[in-house]
């Protein structure tokens, strides 16, 4: 009797890799096996840290968002529809998941399960190879040329607290690895062992791999009793060996530990156990390979005794930077996390500036980033912004206080330079008298840019508003910060000027829709993604931040989002205006690198018409944000 429910499953998968690879047989006795799942709007299929379930899942009908938990929100990573493979994180690694799947509306999934599968797996190559590049590659579908997508983000981890990304990269493995022959005494190899720290030593013949003998074995056989500490390693390595070429990749090696159920696998000239040994890759390889994530760049920043080495380290997250928008992580997250790095990367400058000036800070001081690197939006390397601030000293001993936080600032200054911050061309720096100043100084100097708010004071708000605490006592910053706010309150005439300034830049959309381009100069007909796109959402979120009286958000994202959550009423237009600012940014990060630019203007003929629709959509917030500037500020007669 023919199994209709079955016949249907398989008709589905026949048509959606890897299922396809696979004979109408071999899919019709996988689909018995397998179950409907209906799932309703809002239904959570998994959360993050679940444990994995004995199935994975192909979205039949409906749609089934990936998300991820960020400083208490909820952030969309992607969306799985039809024919795509969701949960397939438990063919790779035993731990929980890394994100949660829930149905964005009615959803149907087929659920396959895992035990029936892998058979098929590895029996299969083309299989095989595609679950390796998908999970590899970070895609649901590798041979998607057109829309490859997001595999579920299974090499992703976010980590709260930690902000941690990782990637599956090529696997290194130890290229000398102790060897030992099958006579020799397992209490002389477990001397070896203790003495070089090591956990496994591979029993050879001919330079030809027999067996492995590993802590595991130790416990097992010999601390039990079952042999003596004096048999020969024959007797209780573990036989055959799992070999692997030396190019596999992390994802690949990781399966094949979790298939076996080992922790080690030898490395051999041509993969197999009939060839010479070449190295040998443990567990903790496959943890260090997972590692290069920003956990790892702020240990090495904290050792670094150089510039040069503090260089090497940014050129390390410039890699991440590009891997991350490969990868597809949202680039709030990597704002978030570049942040993180640039901050730590300017405090063990100040570090080692100050054990080279020979003496301790005469008065607790603070150090500030400010402007884009303030709002931890600085993804590419462009000049540095910062300022520095110190406690009020009496008068006759300013001139001297001054003079050591100038000559701190001028060596962290340079230090910055060498790692790739260039110096700013206005001087907008700690370096420079004007913004190394003193707290009533910098009390000063704001309530000045508050209460006379001119071209230049707005131009100096639009800088020296957006700041951020990155080294020293930050209850000076908290002090600068009170005083603007007491400023700010109320200040009509303020806020009408900064106002009319983020008005300057109405959406960058002539008639027809056309882009506004640069009509002449350097960059003629090219689009300035940063004054035309991303200053008018800057502007206007950090207005209307100031205007709430919303402290401690500096980020042009996280500053919607504050909104968002303040201003109900016009949430969906600052979520827009998140989700615009977003796209801008990865455009612009993206042909910063492009280009070996600062990525600011945009070459209109180089963008696919994909890419122009999501630009032009990219404008319609930037109206609608300017319109709650227009009525909130009453600002129709200074545009």
């Amino acid at each position: 009797m023919k199994n209709s429910i079955a016949e249907r499953i398989a008709d589905f998968l026949k048509n959606h890799p890897p299922f396809c690879s696979l004979s109408l047989a071999d899919l019709i006795a996988i689909a018995k096996e397998s179950q409907v799942l209906h799932l309703e709007k809002k239904q959570v299929l998994f959360n993050v840290n679940d444990q994995p379930h004995p199935f994975f899942y192909i979205v039949k009908d409906g749609a089934v968002a990936l998300s991820v938990v960020y400083d208490t929100t909820k952030v969309l990573v992607d969306e799985c529809d039809e024919g795509d493979i969701v949960g397939l994180r438990p063919f790779f690694a035993k731990d929980g998941y890394l994100m949660t799947a829930e149905a964005r509306e009615e959803s149907l999934l087929y659920a396959i399960p895992i035990t029936i599968f892998k058979p098929y797996v590895f029996e299969n190559t083309a299989v095989l190879s595609f679950l390796l590049e998908s999970f590899a590659s970070n895609t649901r579908n590798p041979y998607d040329k057109e829309n490859k997508g997001k595999l579920i983000s299974e090499n992703v981890s976010y980590i709260e607290r930690d902000d941690t990304i990782q990637y599956f990269k090529p696997i290194s493995y130890s290229t000398n690895p102790i060897t030992a022959n099958k006579m020799d005494s397992v209490k002389s190899i477990a001397e070896t062992m203790t003495r070089l720290k090591i956990g496994s030593v591979i029993i050879q013949e001919n330079q030809i791999p027999i067996g492995i003998i590993t802590d595991k074995d130790l416990r097992s056989k010999i601390a039990t009793g079952l042999f003596s500490i004096e048999a020969s390693a024959d007797q209780i390595m573990s036989a055959p060996v799992i070999t692997v070429k030396a190019n596999g990749s992390v994802a690949e090696t990781q399966l094949m530990m979790l298939q076996h159920t080992i922790g080690h696998l030898c490395v051999t000239l041509d993969g197999t156990n009939k060839s010479e040994i070449i190295g040998i890759i443990s567990e903790h390889d496959v943890v260090v390979a997972q590692a290069n994530n920003p956990g790892v760049l702020v240990k090495q920043i904290k050792r670094a005794e150089s510039a040069q080495e503090l260089k090497l380290v940014r050129d390390n997250l410039t890699k991440l930077i590009k891997n991350a928008l490969v990868e597809g992580i949202p680039i709030g997250h990597i704002c978030q996390i570049v942040g993180e790095i640039n901050s730590a990367i300017t405090s063990r400058a100040i570090e080692l500036s100050i054990v080279k000036m020979g003496e301790q800070p005469p008065v607790p001081f603070a150090w500030l980033n400010i402007g884009s690197q303030g709002r931890k939006e600085q993804l590419l390397l462009t000049d540095q912004d910062n300022a520095l601030v110190f406690e009020d000293v009496a008068e006759e001993r300013y001139d001297a206080v001054k003079k050591y936080f100038l000559q701190l600032a001028d060596s962290v200054t340079h230090i910055l330079n060498v790692v790739g911050y260039e110096f700013c061309p206005a001087e907008m720096m700690a370096s420079n008298p004007l913004w190394c100043k003193s707290l009533k100084e910098w009390n000063a100097q704001y309530n000045a840019w508050i209460h006379s708010p001119a071209k230049k004071g707005i131009l100096m708000c639009s800088i020296f508003f957006d700041y951020d605490f990155v080294y020293g006592d930050k209850e000076l910053v908290n002090a600068i910060t009170s005083t603007i706010f007491k400023n700010v309150n109320d200040n009509q005439i303020f806020f009408a000027y900064l106002g009319s300034d983020a008005l300057k830049n109405p959406p960058p959309l002539g008639f027809f829709r056309q882009f506004l381009v640069e009509k002449d100069g350097e960059h003629k007909d090219s689009f300035d993604v940063k004054s035309r796109g991303l200053m008018p959402l800057i502007d206007a979120a950090r207005l209307l931040c100031l205007n709430q009286k919303i402290t401690g958000a500096n980020n042009t994202l996280v500053r919607f989002k504050e909104l968002a959550a303040l201003e109900p009423q016009n949430a969906t237009t600052y979520e827009a205006c998140s989700e615009a600012f977003s796209v801008l940014l990865k455009f612009r990060t993206e042909e910063g690198f492009a280009s070996n630019s600062g990525g600011r203007y945009l070459d209109l003929n180089k963008l696919t018409k994909l890419d122009k629709v999501k630009l032009k959509n990219a404008f319609h917030p930037i109206s609608d944000v300017q319109e709650i500037l227009k009525t909130r500020f009453q600002l129709t007669h200074f545009t």
